[in-house]
């Protein structure tokens, strides 16, 4: 069909079958599950299903659109114009259903995709566990072969959802006895039998997006391997890729016209150097070092980007992740340092302030930055900022949700925080979202509430015993 042709048929069937209640731009994962569950969004998902528009690039002979690539982002553009949200989401669409059409067996295809695409099945990942979040391969939910299916044993956690899904695929362990790498198996199970326990984590917004889930002798069939036994790390990795690329989907494109009458949009790191250092008579940052500082560092950021784009498609080409995908966390942090730094020196005196009246809070902010990676580096510690504006800590919902989630994930043997009764309400909000987290699962040290230098302490505890 000729694209023209495509559009037009696609804005009056958008128009047509779309609800008012479902142009709403994006939702936050918090609100996704209640907002999915109305009446209206059902019936959106149910009128796109039925063309195939939940899953719009799969294979017709499974429900889904079968459309092409540029047909795709016709879709998408037409979705964008007005403001249409996706009419299913979640898991299956985009990480476990591109993994079984590539790596599973046709009998797996047929018993799943179509349920992924009608929105029958719900799925959660069982990746992390309690002592394998960063190093995933040594996780240790067990799993025996018995017969036709497996035995399985274990927990895993912030299985995002859980609480709503029919299935999961999960890495086990199915032999203990070789390189961690080599013992795992690629396995998809029903969260609906009696071995499966389900906890939600309660957050301190009171949303319950992560779960804990307990395994006491669940079953998956053998026909539920996906993979080679024990192979299942390549297949774990693959699915990776596949929420990398969930990321990159097609974006609609700017009517010429629009991008005609566009101005070229300066880089921050160029804003912050010509607002601080001036610009010539050609219109460049004035001091050519900071000039080739700006370059290089913007090259840099590019190089990444272009990679990951790159990384992206090999992958999709090859049917296997590449080794590239190792560096992007690394480098992407280094940058991310890199540039913090960048913009304090551009800055000039201005990035060497903490506190005052003639600076703006962004000034402030990035000093803060600067000084908190500092910090981190000469500690060795990981940094992980949610950089809030001062004074709102206590009125932000975000905030508290936020830190929440991170101490959740990060599961630490000690938390040091402000006390309750602190001066500075930024500081009590962060002790009440502390406290909260820490929730009995480890200890809180407050620090001195006082201002001034004339507190003494009156309980100490050795932090060694927590240390590595």
């Amino acid at each position: 069909m000729d694209l023209n042709a495509f559009r037009e048929e696609t804005r009056d069937w958008l128009e047509s079958n779309c609800p008012e209640s479902m142009r709403i731009g994006a939702v936050h994962f918090e609100d996704a599950y209640e907002l999915y569950q109305t009446d209206e969004a059902i019936e959106w998902r149910d009128r796109a299903a039925a063309k195939g528009w939940t899953a719009p690039a799969w294979p017709t002979q499974y429900g889904g659109g079968g459309l092409g690539k540029d047909e795709h982002r016709v879709l998408a553009e037409e979705m964008a114009r007005i403001k249409a949200i996706p009419p299913a989401t979640g898991m299956g669409l985009a990480m476990i259903g591109p993994t079984i059409l590539e790596l599973g067996t046709e009998e797996q295809r047929a018993r799943h995709i179509p349920k992924i695409v009608s929105g029958e099945a719900q799925w959660c990942q069982g990746y992390s566990e309690p002592g394998a979040g960063s190093d995933l391969a040594g996780l240790q939910t067990k799993a025996v072969l018995d017969g036709d299916q497996f035995i399985i044993n274990g927990q895993k956690i912030w299985t995002s959802g859980a609480q709503y899904a029919n299935w999961m695929f999960a890495l086990v362990r199915t032999d203990p006895d070789v390189p961690k790498h080599e013992g795992i198996s690629f396995v998809v199970l029903p969260m609906d039998q009696p071995g499966v326990t389900v906890k939600p984590i309660k957050l301190i917004s009171g949303s319950s997006p992560f779960c804990e889930t307990f395994f006491d002798n669940a079953v998956a069939k053998r026909e539920d391997l996906i993979g080679e036994l024990n192979k299942g790390w390549t297949v774990g990795k693959r699915l990776l890729q596949y929420e990398r690329n969930a990321t990159t989907k097609a974006k609609p494109k700017k009517d010429s016209k629009d991008k005609a009458q566009e101005q070229p949009k300066l880089n921050v790191y160029a804003e912050i150097a010509k607002k601080y250092s001036g610009q010539d008579e050609e219109g460049r940052i004035a001091d050519s070092a900071k000039r080739d500082d700006v370059i290089s560092q913007v090259m840099a950021e590019r190089a990444l980007g272009l990679t990951t784009k790159r990384v992206v498609e090999e992958s999709k080409m090859s049917g296997a992740p590449g080794a590239a995908t190792s560096i992007f966390k690394l480098v992407g942090s280094s940058l991310t340092k890199s540039g913090s730094e960048l913009k304090s020196q551009l800055r000039g005196t201005a990035g060497l302030v903490w506190d005052s009246e003639d600076f703006d809070q962004e000034e402030l902010a990035q000093l803060r930055s600067k000084e908190a990676i500092a910090a981190a580096t000469v500690l060795d510690a990981n940094l992980i900022q949610l950089n809030f504006p001062d004074g709102e800590l206590s009125q932000s919902e975000e905030f508290a949700s936020r830190l929440t989630t991170e101490i959740l994930r990060i599961q630490p043997n000690l938390l040091v925080a402000h006390a309750p009764n602190d001066y500075h309400a930024d500081h009590r909000a962060v002790s009440a979202g502390a406290l909260s987290a820490a929730s009995f699962r480890a200890p809180v040290l407050w620090t001195d509430p006082m201002m001034g230098n004339d507190f003494l302490p009156n309980y100490y505890v050795d932090i060694t015993l927590f240390q590595d």
